[in-house]
């Protein structure tokens, strides 16, 4: 039983014995005149009690706080101090693939696309310090950004760097998702994970997914695919003026959405449609309860017993009582 932060008592039941100590003390009041000798004079009026006589309770009271003591001695209180140890027995290697063709600058999530999904990316990378993460980006090709590690940091300033305009045209989403798998195909990490983003149709690459996802499926690498885009129009660039500035136009929204179930169903993830930032956000929420990092927590206890200071403070209390009573408070007893 604890009583406050780090003191508990190992025998909590042997504090109902305290209730004895008020009722001692109510039996030591009533009896306390046959306790001491009697002489029966007419008058008492000359007599007044002498400061030792109106110190006598204190021998009982000695007597009850060395019961108390030894009651509570018999609970065994102890201090009791909890360090911890964390060890992970099973991380995950992670490789988010991530679409950085044109159409990721659309304006259907603010302010648009690619902007949205870098904040949750990174906000999904400090969800997950006990894992290694990679960044594969793609649009007509594919490479790798940062290779497998755990340096946090790493990932994160690579996300923040990520642009648009780095590659060719297109949307190669059987060469992204190969080179996400390439990446984890010699990982020892008894789980591996695909994050797959795109917000449109496989377009181009000399990489076809389906056949992406076998060797994924072979390699026991689960992939996660998430839809990027809102469900009708949307603001995409469409050219630049003189001065470089992207011209938007209102276009229709177009997302494989079979493929990248088949890519998910396949390698047993599971897929997402992201329509807005709030739904990207609740989906990668989502992927980092799905794939749990097993980890195990030593606790190492320290107890400092208190019960023996007790014993000797009930043991003291009694032979202070003794030595009182056989002195001072002889000619009382």
């Amino acid at each position: 039983m604890k009583l406050w932060n780090n003191l508990e008592f190992t025998n909590p039941e042997f504090l109902w014995l305290l209730l004895i100590v008020p009722l001692l003390a109510i039996w030591y009041f009533l009896m306390r005149k046959k306790d001491s000798a009697t002489l029966t004079l007419s008058s008492t009026a000359s007599f007044k009690p002498s400061i030792l006589s109106r110190l006598k309770p204190l021998l009982k009271i000695l007597r009850l706080l060395a019961i108390s003591s030894l009651i509570i001695a018999l609970a065994r209180p102890r201090n009791v101090e909890v360090s911890t140890k964390n060890s992970t027995n099973r991380g995950i290697d992670i490789v988010m693939a991530i679409d950085v063709s044109a159409s990721m600058l659309a304006r259907d999530l603010k302010p648009n696309r690619l902007e949205a999904l870098k904040k949750v990316a990174i906000d999904f990378v400090n969800k997950r310090p006990n894992d290694r993460i990679g960044i594969v980006v793609y649009a007509g090709e594919s490479f790798t950004q940062t290779p497998i590690t755990s340096d946090k940091s790493i990932i994160k300033n690579t996300i923040r760097k990520i642009t648009w305009g780095q590659m060719d045209g297109g949307t190669a989403i059987g060469m992204g998702l190969g080179s996400a798998v390439n990446r984890l195909k010699d990982s020892k990490a008894k789980s591996k994970v695909i994050i797959l983003l795109t917000d449109g149709v496989n377009n181009t690459g000399f990489v076809d997914p389906k056949t992406a996802t076998e060797l994924a499926k072979e390699l026991g690498i689960k992939t996660y695919t998430i839809g990027i885009g809102t469900n009708g129009m949307a603001d995409f660039p469409v050219a630049k003026d003189m001065s470089g500035k992207l011209i938007f136009q209102k276009a229709k929204v177009e997302i494989d959405e079979e493929l990248l179930k088949y890519i998910a169903k396949e390698t047993g993830g599971k897929y997402f449609r992201a329509t807005n930032n709030s739904k990207l956000k609740s989906i990668y929420d989502e992927i980092n309860k799905l794939e749990k990092t097993e980890i195990e927590e030593y606790k190492y206890y320290n107890y400092d017993e208190k019960y023996r200071s007790l014993v000797f403070l009930a043991g003291f209390l009694l032979l202070f009582e003794m030595l009182l009573k056989f002195t001072v408070f002889r000619s009382f007893v």
